[in-house]
């Protein structure tokens, strides 16, 4: 209550902005005011010196005449200054000085309500209304804006001084109804002025919420809210400039893409607010060594830099060396990718993907902290960007096809199945292996793309050989991590396994044990959804390097594929075949089927025999082969 009683009577203390606004608000009406007031006097003087003086008007002595002419001009007089101040300020938009502004509003003031007390105070005298009074009293309470409590002061003073007044001039005698007027003239232009004030100050309070929402978000389009230094976004929008100006030099330019290894483990054993404090320090170090080039945060860790070639590679020496002085008990690391533009016209998007593709390219070299974009690496990034642009179209024109690698039963020697394996047959770039283009596809999170169609393929493939009355065998396909996060995987299968009119135990879902490591309960669900539809699962490349026996807890699988690289080295390695020997067994123990990949030799094949491996799949029995390839070699023979 005390807060609002406060708030109410104007003893909250203002803000900056606040006390300006009002401030110029008291300006702007001060010009209406004070030109009103220069037309009257000017008029009133005119008046009395015309009838007074010129036509020797009688009716009034001297003094009368010195008098108000006296009023008149000091009226005047504060009138013009004031004009003269409020639209000089007005033109210098605020520069004039304030102090200087208030002293004359609160003398304008002071002289106006003067003369409204002096004249009226003649005028009642003379029996007439006291109208000069209150129009003053509107004027100095209600075009100019004051605190409640200042205009309580003011108001309340100068009624009280007027009626003192009044009541002592004999000629008149002031009656009860003249007081009740006066006390409500008083009560109606306080309640007023009050009003006025809580309007323009609530108003004052949401221009000054908007311009700071104004201001951040004009800090938001070209500074990065964490580290304080320019965004990407104005990086991009300034580099076209900075190009063109350096004309045939441009090839003097370099654009530097900063990259802290290691970030990842920083942030996980420091936490996320240390790690916060590592970007904001290393921005800094960045830009202070960087000092009149652009910089720019890209995202997450990674910087960007438009600077000259020459003395570069120092530069980012000095930000290494003290960045390395800033770490925390944990190996830090700082790659830089560097591009040269070739003309002025060069795309700052496309000079900083080439920056850091070549920074991408030493990421784990930990002997190397520098790499420039060259040709080879153009060769590379050109091929990337056409996988990535083209995928849709390689989809849509059939330059995705699937070859099927042969599975085998261990005991028979027999074909059990095979597994769908994509390959791009490019108008451009000809054959290209899974391994030019599936990470690419993957870091670009498209695979789903490629994966759908290898899906869509083989049911395709299925289906005509079970209408031409060959013989189908199971076929094994391969989902990756981000096939679960980019498409409802058990509802694509659902709607192929429909349309080709399909037996759910033709396809295999084949998961490689990597995604099964972040626990992700979308893969789990779909895991569920599967089993639940009746597919089987397969675990594959158990053994690459990410071995948990959890996945072996925590999911259901029905077949465990083992990892080629348990059999490399397999005469050498005696270790070899103990450790598949008792993964076989305990996958057995599991109730899991087993399937060993990378079979290439008759002592293989005999030994995965001997010890229960159940499937066999290697270049013993073939390479990933075209369809029609795949049925005249394996499907004929076994009909």
């Amino acid at each position: 209550m005390g807060k609002k009683l406060k708030e109410l009577l104007g003893f909250e203390k203002n803000s900056r902005y606040i006390t300006h606004y009002l401030f110029d608000a008291n300006i702007r009406s001060s010009i209406y005011m004070s030109t009103v007031v220069i037309v009257l006097e000017v008029w009133m003087i005119l008046r009395v010196l015309i009838k007074y003086v010129i036509l020797s008007d009688t009716s009034r002595d001297f003094n009368w005449i010195v008098q108000h002419l006296y009023s008149y001009v000091i009226l005047l007089t504060m009138g013009i200054l004031m004009l003269v101040y409020s639209v000089k300020y007005i033109r210098s938009r605020g520069k004039l000085s304030r102090n200087i502004g208030f002293g004359l509003l609160v003398a304008f003031s002071a002289i106006c309500m003067g003369f409204g007390i002096y004249i009226s105070s003649l005028d009642y005298a003379g029996g007439k209304q006291i109208l000069t009074f209150l129009t003053m009293e509107l004027y100095i309470s209600c075009l100019l804006v004051w605190k409640p409590y200042v205009s309580f002061i003011l108001l309340s003073s100068t009624f009280l001084f007027f009626y003192q007044k009044c009541i002592l001039i004999p000629e008149v005698q002031f009656q009860t109804g003249d007081k009740i007027n006066l006390f409500m003239f008083w009560i109606s232009i306080l309640m007023t002025s009050i009003s006025i004030y809580r309007q323009r100050h609530d108003q004052a309070v949401k221009e000054e919420s908007l311009k700071g929402m104004n201001e951040k978000l004009e800090k938001a389009a070209v500074f990065d809210e964490l580290t304080g230094i320019h965004n990407i976004r104005y990086f991009y929008e300034n580099v076209p400039e900075i190009l063109i100006l350096s004309g045939d030099k441009v090839h003097d330019k370099a654009f530097l893409f900063l990259d802290i290894g290691n970030f990842k483990n920083y942030n996980d054993q420091f936490g996320f607010i240390k790690g916060n404090e590592l970007l904001t320090r290393t921005g800094k170090l960045i830009e202070e060594a960087f000092e009149g080039d652009l910089v720019a945060r890209q995202s997450d860790d990674h910087f960007v830099v438009l600077t000259d070639w020459e003395g570069a590679l120092q530069k980012t020496d000095i930000v290494r060396r003290n960045f390395y002085s800033e770490r925390d008990e944990i190996y830090m690391g700082l790659k830089v990718g560097l591009y040269r533009p070739d003309d002025i016209y060069c795309d700052p998007r496309q000079g900083v993907d080439k920056a850091r593709y070549a920074c991408t390219m030493i990421k784990h070299k930990y002997d190397r902290d520098h790499n420039e974009y060259d040709k080879a690496m153009a060769d590379r990034f050109f091929k990337r960007q056409y996988i990535v642009n083209n995928i849709d179209k390689a989809v849509e024109k059939g330059y995705i096809k699937v070859y099927y690698q042969p599975v085998v039963w261990s005991e028979s020697r027999k074909l059990a199945g095979c597994e769908a394996l994509a390959r791009w047959i490019d108008p451009k770039y000809g054959f290209l292996s899974p391994g030019d283009f599936i990470p690419i596809l993957e870091e670009h999170r498209q695979i789903h793309k490629l994966d759908k169609c290898i899906y869509e393929t083989v049911c395709r493939d299925l289906r005509e050989s079970l209408d031409k009355g060959e013989k189908a065998v199971p076929v094994s396909l391969n989902f990756s991590q981000l096939d679960f996060e980019l498409m409802d995987t058990v509802s694509v299968m659902e709607e192929l396994v429909a349309k080709y009119d399909i037996d759910r135990h033709y396809l295999h879902i084949e998961v490689t044990e990597s995604a099964l490591t972040d626990d992700m309960n979308i893969l789990k669900n779909a895991m569920k959804g599967f089993k639940e539809k009746g597919y089987e699962i397969w675990l594959d490349d158990f053994g690459s390097g990410y071995s948990s026996l959890n996945v072996l807890k925590d999911y259901q699988f029905d077949v465990m594929k083992i990892d080629m690289v348990f059999l490399r080295g397999f005469k050498e390695n005696e270790n070899s075949a103990k450790i598949i020997r008792r993964v076989i067994e305990m996958a057995n123990d599991l109730g899991i089927n087993t399937l060993t990949e990378g079979v290439e030799t008759e002592e293989m094949v005999d030994f995965l025999a001997e010890i229960g491996c159940g499937r066999l799949q290697g270049y013993y029995y073939g390479k990933p082969m075209p369809v029609h390839d795949f049925r005249e070699r394996f499907l004929k023979e076994e009909a």
